[in-house]
């Protein structure tokens, strides 16, 4: 069966275990077709999977998504000044 996907193509297991993948818009070819025929005989791809959220980033990963170390923010607020 048919399946819509988060990065807009569609998929269809294959029955030698590969995966044919379309584009969401027409590439005018045979498979596109065939996915075409398919709707129009009132079926329905499955929907796309629910990506799975990213685990939450800790205080320092954070800081380095940023561009900032630790010690870097310290120093910038004074933290490390006796």
């Amino acid at each position: 069966m048919y399946q819509l996907t988060t990065d807009n193509t569609i998929t269809l297991p294959l029955a030698n275990g590969s995966t044919l993948f379309l584009p969401a818009e027409n590439n005018g070819t045979p498979e596109w077709r065939e996915y075409q025929a398919w709707l129009k005989a009132g079926n329905r791809p499955k929907p796309a999977p629910t990506p799975t959220p990213p685990p939450p980033l800790t205080a320092e990963q954070k800081l380095a998504a940023a561009g900032l170390s630790v010690a870097e923010l310290r120093a910038l607020f004074g933290l490390d000044a006796p």
